[in-house]
């Protein structure tokens, strides 16, 4: 930071002030003296500055005497938060004073009588006010005046503060001790002193104690209590029993200290003695000593006067007034802000203490677009031409730096990790330089070789080894003396020494060609950039501070510690080549023989940001004080009234920022903060250019000021003369080989009129150049313009009703224009008055319009490559038939075939195989299916070959699964009945298609009954290799009838459950043995049917496929159940046999006499029996057909099973297939209908 004296405002009658406070809220300042002088000033604020001088000058806005006090006033405080002062005197009077309609008046007044009121402070928060009396009288009151508590305590009191939570007040004796009490006034424990020599404490008084309130909460680890002593110690600490706080000894008689508002630096103000010479004997000035929380000085100010008694920081931080004497001084503070400027982007980080966090914003001055990070502990910012690097601390417990280098748009382009402290920072196009207080670090971020194949860069290549990681990465320590290849060191294999330096880094600076290093004794090293070595060392005369070098590293620049700046030849004269020091040579530096480190005839006061031109060696810009300077070579120009910091300076232009309300305003900063400044010399010509018609002036004084800006400001006033012999002079002083170019074209052309327009066109006033071409009836040299332009609106409206070509081109250039910005449907409105397919095609795809896109292709002819385009986007996006319309209008089958492939539309793929008579489909079918059997994927190749319409296949797997489904009936039987009936439907599809398939294949009108036969017999023979195609409905009826039979029981219909139970008898093929025997053992049992169920206890008993276990079980339950139940079974009713009309049990399932099996009802399980009519029996057709009456029977037409019509009353579904029996269930059919 740098800090100066600004402004100085006197008092009237030489009354001397004792104390001022500037109120940080609203900026009025109040100073008190002797005599009751007592003042309230206002100064403007720098929003109210002009914008171009940056807020650089100040004046009163406000000046007001307030009287109401006779002593000398002791005492100023601010309650920010109400604008309210509070004011006493030496006869302890208090006076609350308000704000009035612009006036201040006297709100409250209070007089103990008794002493003198020696502090007084407001909370935190502005609501209670703690007054403190020199008798060791305390008083804490509200805002409104009521008091809330009172009391004696028995020691002199001199100061008073409050905790930043205002839990706690702190009072300060006499003697200098510092007790806590807490709001109530209760005593809580004493303050230790630590920076006090041993035997002292209690002998020296405190000049001053001041608590930081924005660190609240425990978490804080910043110091912020500040305690001074009038000798000039100081201890700052965390909390108020903190035993180990930063210790400072000032070496000031201290009269005050003050936090500033951002809790970053404490300024501690005090009489410092000076011895004189001769006999005048010493004498004391004033001097403020600006420190960091953790004791770092940061700078000294030495102010004029005899007493120094109080100071008082601005709102913002920036400005600091001092009571001197009978003045009021102000000092402008210019903070170290963390901010850099590269390729048109200000990147800047500020402290956001309610996250722990800096917020980074990169922000593109020429966009206006920000791009924000976050990130934790940034403690450096430095850029170069189109880089910045952030050095932040590692949030881990390592203790390790990390050095980012980003873009403009705050990406992160590469980092690396250190583990030395970063205290210097300096940044080249190619370099990073680190150093800490002993060690150096570079790092060459950029591979520049690839960028210039030729010079020091391409010869520095194979000495450090591009891409070799030992020589981007280098570490030295500052004491080292070595030529180049020696002693270096890798960042991996560097030790850094244990003793720290005795004479440590104080600043650094680097170039392309060089990097310097300055220490606190005053001594700088330069070294060579690439290839590193040592090339001279001097001595300069002062503790530098900031120091930089010019661009070709001939010069440098010191501001020291007090703002003086100073210039050195640093040009290395001697031979580079060999880097190697001889013990003469190192004499002769040190003795200061050598041309290096001879110090120019330039010194400046109270410099605080200077900046060299980026292509200038004898150009640079300074600020000092308010007021930016300009030198070249030593004289300085007019000065101009700024208060900005400098950003670049090229091209006689510097480019300066007011960072300072960046900073205040980090999310959303103005762009008119952003200010440009011209040299005298380029203000200059622009004069003589503007007043002077004749170019012979401005060409001597370019002549006698040579710079290419020049140059190029006279070629351009030459051009709109049309001179273009000094055109094209000044084009080739400043190398312009396209001006020259130009100048020669604009010779050839034969009409003034068009050398205007074309010169209109080249400093890009086309609307200009556009109307001289019209105004000599050349549009085509408009539209030829305007084409050049890309300015195809423009263009449409000039060739209105002219070349198609032209036209077309121009629509299709307004499509790419609106898609370029993501406007398709505007781009295909244009597209298609184009007739560009091609981007129609992408256009469609873009706006997801497949219907247009699906249109595009009967349009395109056939083998148009866009159809394959076009194909692959519909594939894409799952659209199979659009994409095989593509493909095959394109001719290309085979892709086409693929596509389905791929899409998994297996039947489009089979159809249109068998079209195209393309073999390859049936391998490739049955190798996907292979592969997904292989994987156990066995539904997915069921969905494979259904899609494929391969019937048998998806029958085949389907029946399999059933047999292999884990657990069998006993676990799964309902969804082993499902694949199973998908099996049996697969077959009837295959059946359907085959005879569907033969019915259209014949050219006949009609089809013979042998014909029908032989399809018939043909589809059986297909199906008869495999039992499961052969009867596809025997597994389902197993299993339904297994689970009608479980449901039956379980609901308590025995005999029902019995029926159905003995049905599965004929299913031995499908279910097991004890399976079946069990349910019908059961179902028997309960409904007393012995002789069925001895039976079934019989099978279970012999059959080898149960275990011996199982059977030994079985038969002890035989024994036990037959013992009390003989097997016999019950009458029951008698029903004929519909084929030789025996009689016969109802619960029957095929006739005892001829073997003939019933038919079963699938909803309730029990034989069908056809009803007994006029006494006469039916026919066994009638079993068959379905009969009407009340004891009607339905037929499925899917399955073709039947069922009672009065059990399917309330159903929809088949209970078998599950099919709508409202489409699938006919009127009950005629009894001739199924005669044979």
């Amino acid at each position: 930071m740098f800090v100066y004296l600004s402004k100085k405002i006197a008092i009237p009658h030489n009354l001397a002030l004792q104390v001022v406070a500037w109120n940080s809220a609203q900026g009025w300042i109040a100073c008190g003296g002797e005599s009751g002088l007592l003042k309230v000033l206002k100064l403007e604020s720098s929003s109210e500055a002009p914008a171009k001088t940056g807020g650089a000058q100040s004046n009163l806005s406000m000046n007001q005497t307030l009287e109401g006090h006779q002593g000398n006033i002791m005492v100023i405080t601010w309650n920010e938060n109400f604008r309210k002062l509070t004011t006493s005197d030496q006869n302890g009077l208090i006076i609350v004073w308000m704000l009035h309609r612009g006036i201040w008046f006297e709100e409250m007044i209070n007089n103990r009588n008794r002493s003198v009121v020696r502090d007084m402070k407001w909370s935190s928060d502005c609501q209670k006010i703690c007054i403190i009396y020199e008798d060791g009288a305390v008083i804490v009151g509200t805002v409104d005046g009521q008091r809330l508590w009172g009391k004696e305590i028995k020691t002199q009191l001199a100061f008073v503060e409050w905790s930043p939570d205002g839990k706690n007040i702190l009072f300060c004796t006499l003697n200098g001790e510092v007790h806590v009490y807490d709001t109530e006034g209760i005593y809580s424990h004493r303050v230790p002193i630590y920076c006090l020599d041993n035997g002292t404490e209690g002998t020296v008084a405190i000049a001053g104690i001041d608590w930081y309130d924005g660190c609240v909460g425990p978490d804080n680890q910043v110091p912020a209590l500040c305690v001074g002593f009038e000798n000039g110690r100081v201890q700052i600490m965390r909390s108020d029993s903190d035993d180990k706080p930063v210790l400072i000894d000032t070496q000031l008689r201290c009269t005050g200290l003050k936090w500033d508002p951002n809790g970053t630096t404490v300024a501690v103000a005090g009489m410092q003695t000076q011895q004189q010479s001769g006999s005048a004997g010493d004498r004391e000035v004033g001097v403020v000593q600006f420190y960091a929380p953790h004791g770092q000085h940061l700078r000294t100010l030495r102010v004029p006067g005899s007493n120094l008694r109080s100071i008082s920081w601005e709102g913002n931080g920036l400005r600091l007034a001092l009571a001197v004497d009978s003045h009021i001084f102000f000092a402008n503070i210019r903070p170290d802000y963390l901010w850099g400027y590269f390729s048109h982007t200000l990147v800047y980080a500020v402290l956001k203490k309610e996250r722990s966090e800096h917020v980074v914003v990169f922000w593109d001055t020429q966009s206006d677009e920000r791009y924000t990070k976050y990130i934790k502990h940034v403690t450096h910012i430095r850029s170069s031409d189109e880089y910045c690097v952030l050095v932040t601390k590692a949030d881990d417990a390592s203790g390790q730096y990390i050095i980012i280098v980003c873009n403009d748009i705050g990406s992160p382009v590469d980092s690396k990790y250190l583990h030395i402290e970063p205290m210097h920072v300096a940044m080249t196009n190619s370099h990073v330089v680190v150093a800490s207080e002993d060690v150096v670090y570079i790092w060459m971020y950029r591979n520049s070789v690839t960028k210039q194949s030729h010079g020091d860069l391409a010869a520095a290549a194979g000495m450090l080894g591009a891409g070799s990681k030992r020589r981007t990465e280098m570490m030295f320590h500052i004491d080292e003396s070595f030529a180049p290849g020696t002693g270096l060191h890798d960042k991996e294999g560097f030790v850094p020494p244990v003793a720290p330096a005795q004479d440590p880094i104080a600043c650094i600076t680097a170039t392309e060609q060089c990097f310097l290093v300055a220490r606190e004794s005053g001594v700088v090293q330069r070294y060579s950039l690439p290839h590193l070595s040592i090339e001279t060392r001097f001595a300069i005369r002062c503790r530098p501070q900031v120091i930089a070098a010019n661009c070709d590293s001939t010069r440098m620049s010191v501001i020291d510690i007090n703002g003086m700046l100073t210039l050195y030849d640093i040009e290395v004269k001697s031979s580079r080549g060999s880097g190697f020091m001889t013990t003469e040579m190192e004499k002769k530096m040190n003795q200061g023989q050598d041309t290096a480190g001879q110090q120019l005839e330039f010194e400046r006061k109270d410099v605080w940001n200077m900046r060299w031109a980026s292509d200038n060696p004898d150009l640079f810009a300074i600020m000092e004080k308010t007021r930016m300077y300009i030198i070249r070579g030593l004289q300085p120009e007019e000065p101009v009234l700024s208060n900005a910091y400098i950003c670049a300076f090229r091209d006689l232009q510097i480019q300066s920022v007011l960072i300072d309300e960046v900073i205040q305003n980090p999310e959303s900063p103005r762009k008119e903060v952003l200010l440009d400044f011209e040299t005298k010399s380029l203000r200059d010509t622009r004069d003589i250019l503007t007043k002077v018609s004749n170019l012979k002036d401005a060409v001597s004084y370019v002549d006698d000021n040579p710079h290419p800006r020049l140059w190029r400001l006279l070629a351009e006033a030459a051009l709109d003369q049309l001179d273009f012999g000094v055109a094209e002079k000044a084009f080739v002083r400043f190398e312009e080989y396209q001006g020259i170019q130009l100048v020669k074209r604009l010779r050839l052309l034969d009409d003034r009129v068009k050398q205007k327009a074309e010169v209109a066109a080249y400093f890009q006033r086309f609307d200009e150049a556009e109307s001289l071409y019209r105004e000599i009836d050349r549009k085509d040299l408009a539209i030829d313009l305007r084409v050049r332009l890309g300015d195809w609106f423009r263009v449409i409206q000039l060739a209105h009703g002219g070349n198609e070509d032209l036209l077309q081109q121009a629509w299709s250039a307004i499509g790419d224009y609106y898609a370029d910005r993501g406007k398709w449907s505007n781009a295909a409105q244009y597209y298609a008055k184009a007739s560009n397919n091609s981007a129609l095609v992408d256009t469609y795809y873009f706006l997801e319009d497949y219907d247009s896109l699906e249109r595009l292709i009967t349009y395109l002819p056939e083998g148009s490559p866009l159809l394959v385009d076009i194909g692959h986007k519909f594939s894409l996006v799952g659209l199979c038939e659009q994409s095989v319309q593509a493909f095959l209008r394109h001719g290309d089958v085979k892709t086409a075939v693929d596509t389905c492939v791929m899409l998994n539309q297996w039947d489009l793929a089979v159809n249109l195989a068998q079209q195209q008579n393309f073999q390859q489909i049936e391998g490739l079918l049955a190798k996907y299916a292979q592969h997904l059997l292989d994987k156990n994927k066995k539904i997915e190749a069921v969905q494979l070959y259904r899609k494929a319409n391969r019937h048998t296949e998806a029958a085949k797997l389907l029946a399999q699964m059933a047999k292999e489904m884990p657990g069998g009936a006993q676990k799964n039987p309902d969804r082993i009945k499902k694949l199973y009936l998908l099996a049996a439907l697969e077959v009837e599809k295959y059946k359907n298609k085959t005879l569907d398939a033969q019915m259209t294949g014949v050219t006949n009108a009609t089809m013979t009954t042998a014909q029908t036969v032989q399809s018939l017999i043909t589809a059986d023979q297909s199906v008869s290799s495999d039992r499961a195609l052969e009867s596809p409905w025997r597994g389902c009826e197993a299993f339904h009838l297994y689970l009608i039979a479980q449901r039956q029981l379980y609901e308590g219909h025995y005999e029902q459950a019995m029926k159905t139970a003995l049905r599965l008898a004929d299913y031995e093929d499908i279910l097991d043995t004890q399976t079946i025997y069990s349910i019908i053992a059961l179902t028997t049992y309960y409904n007393k049917f012995f002789m069925q169920c001895s039976k079934a206890f019989i099978k279970l008993e012999a059959s080898p496929d149960i275990s011996e276990e199982m059977r030994t079980k079985f038969s002890d339950l035989a024994l036990r159940i037959f013992t009390r139940n003989p097997p016999r079974d019950p009458s029951s009713r008698m029903m004929p046999c519909p084929k030789c009309n025996t009689r016969m049990h109802d619960w029957n399932v095929s006739c005892p006499s001829c073997n003939y099996r019933l038919p079963f009802c699938v909803a309730s399980g029990r034989s069908i029996f056809p009803e007994e009519k006029a006494g006469g029996i039916h026919g066994p057709e009638d079993a068959a057909g379905v009969l009407g009456g009340s004891t009607g029977v339905v037929k499925c037409r899917t399955c073709r099973h039947r069922m009672y019509t009065s059990e399917v009353r309330k159903l929809r579904n088949c209970p078998l297939c599950h099919s709508r029996l409202d489409a699938g269930v006919a009127v009950p059919p005629s009894y001739h209908e199924h005669r044979y």
